[in-house]
C-alpha cells in the first residue's frame, strides 16, 4: 500500500515562539558567517536562520524531516521567528557544507555555564568538578564515505561528550567518524579543575599525565591485568568496605616501560560489583586515580556516577530524536548535535531542573498548543516538589 501523505505543516501546528524571543539573541552573531561564498549577494538564508530552524525542530513533533523543515519555513510565525523568508531544500542541503559548526559548539559551552548545579551536599562537594566522558555512535548510511566505522556497509559518526555529572550538562563535545579516537579527543577537550570519570577504553598512562599537567585530575578503570609496584597499602574503613572495596592500595603504576609515562604515585582501588564476568568469576574493578585524598567509598562512587553521561546518550537518541540524522555530510551531522544539545541546555535552563521525558513531552505539547503555558508551570512546580 502507498505510504500516508503527510498533512501540510500550518501555523496553528507551531505555538510557543515566546520562548524563542528568549534566547537573547544567541544566534545573533551567527548571521554573517557564509556570506563570503555568496558572491551573488543574494543569499537568504543565513546560520542564524538555519540555527532556529533546526529549534524549531527539535521542539515541535509536527517537524519530523529536512522537508517539514522547508515547509515551515514558509510559514509567517516562523519567518518572523527566524528572520529569513520561505528557503529551499537546495539551500538547506547547501547550508552545512557553508555553515562552520564550531560556532555553535561555542554557544554549548556558554550555556553550559548558566546551568544550575542539579545535586549539592557533602558528596557533590567532596567531587567537586566530576566530568563523566564518552563517546556514542550516531548510526549512518552506507553512502556517508566519510563516516568510517567497521566497513564500507557500516558506517556510524560518533560523538565525544564532556559531561558535568552534578548539573546533568554537556560542556563540551566533538563529532568525528565511528573509528574517531576517544583519547584524542579527551586531549583535544581537556580543562582545568575537573575530575574526569571514565571506563577502560581511556586507561592510557600518558593520558592520565596529561590530565594531571592541565591541572585536573582522574578516576578511570584499568584493566585487571595491569602492572604495578606497591608502596602502600590503605586501611579501609567500614563504609569503604559496605561500598565493595576490597583493597585501597598507593603504587608506582606500569611496567618499566609503561610506567614511565607517569611521574607519580597513583592510587588503585578494587571494587568488587556483586555480578560475576565472563568466565564465571566474582567482578571486581580496578580503579585508578591520582586523588589520594578521597575516601576509598567516595572513589567508588565516583566511578558509578559515570553512567549518567550513559543516560544522557539514551536522551539524546531516543527521547530528543538525534538517531535520525538530517544530513549525510560530516559538518551536517555536527550542526544537528550542536543544536540538539542547545535545545537540551535551553530545556534545563528554563525549567531549573535536569531534563526528562515528561518534561519534554510537556514542552512539546505546549509547542503544538496542546498544553497553555499554566499547565507547563505547574509541571515544572510539581517535579520541584518532587525532588525536593
Amino acid at each position: 500500500m502507498p505510504a500516508k501523505k503527510k498533512p501540510k505543516i500550518e501555523e496553528k501546528h507551531l505555538q510557543g515562539f515566546k520562548y524563542f524571543k528568549a534566547l537573547g539573541g544567541i544566534f545573533d552573531h551567527l548571521h554573517e558567517i557564509g556570506t563570503e561564498r555568496d558572491h551573488a549577494g543574494n543569499r537568504k538564508l543565513f546560520f542564524d536562520h538555519y540555527a532556529g530552524l533546526l529549534l524549531v525542530y527539535f521542539f515541535n513533533p509536527i517537524l519530523t524531516s529536512i522537508r517539514g523543515i522547508q515547509q515551515a519555513s514558509g510559514l509567517n510565525k516562523v519567518q518572523r521567528l527566524s528572520g529569513c523568508s520561505r528557503t529551499s531544500l537546495g539551500s538547506l542541503s547547501e547550508a552545512v557544507q557553508i555553515f562552520d559548526p564550531e560556532k555553535l559548539k561555542e554557544i554549548v559551552c556558554e550555556l553550559a555555564v548558566r546551568v544550575l548545579p542539579t545535586a549539592d551536599g557533602a558528596i557533590a562537594k567532596a567531587l567537586e568538578g566530576l566530568t563523566a566522558v564518552d563517546g556514542t555512535l550516531l548510526p549512518a548510511l552506507a553512502r556517508m564515505a566519510w563516516a568510517l566505522w567497521t566497513d564500507d556497509k557500516h558506517r556510524a559518526a560518533k560523538m565525544h561528550l564532556v559531561f558535568d555529572v552534578f548539573r546533568w550538562t554537556p560542556v563540551n563535545v566533538t563529532v568525528t567518524q565511528g573509528n574517531g579516537s576517544e583519547k584524542g579527543q579527551l586531549r583535544l577537550l581537556l580543562e582545568r579543575g575537573r575530575l574526569y570519570v571514565t571506563d577502560r577504553g581511556y586507561a592510557e598512562y600518558a593520558l592520565f599525565q596529561e590530565i594531571l599537567a592541565a591541572g585536573s585530575s582522574f578516576i578511570c578503570r584499568i584493566r585487571e591485568n595491569a602492572v604495578w609496584n606497591l608502596v602502600e597499602e590503605r586501611r579501609l574503613t567500614l563504609e569503604a568496605k559496605a561500598a565493595g572495596v576490597q583493597r585501597d592500595l598507593v603504587v608506582w603504576l606500569g611496567c618499566e616501560k609503561s610506567g614511565a609515562a607517569l611521574n607519580q604515585q597513583i592510587r588503585l582501588v578494587e571494587v568488587a560489583t556483586g555480578k560475576t564476568n565472563a568466565r564465571g568469576n566474582p567482578e571486581v574493578l580496578l580503579l585508578a586515580t591520582d586523588r589520594l585524598d578521597l575516601s576509598a567509598d567516595l572513589v567508588a562512587l565516583g566511578y558509578k556516577y559515570r553512567w549518567t553521561v550513559e543516560l544522557f546518550f539514551r536522551w539524546f537518541k531516543c527521547i530528543l530524536g538525534c538517531r535520525h540524522l538530517l544530513s549525510h555530510s560530516q559538518k551536517g551531522v555536527e550542526i544537528q548535535a550542536y543544536v540538539a544539545l542547545i535545545a537540551t541546555l535551553l530545556i534545563s535552563i528554563w525549567t531549573g531542573q535536569k531534563p526528562n521525558k515528561r518534561t519534554f513531552e510537556m514542552i512539546r505539547f505546549f509547542f503544538v498548543g496542546w498544553a497553555d503555558e499554566e499547565e507547563v508551570l505547574a509541571h515544572i512546580a510539581q517535579r520541584e516538589k518532587h525532588n525536593q
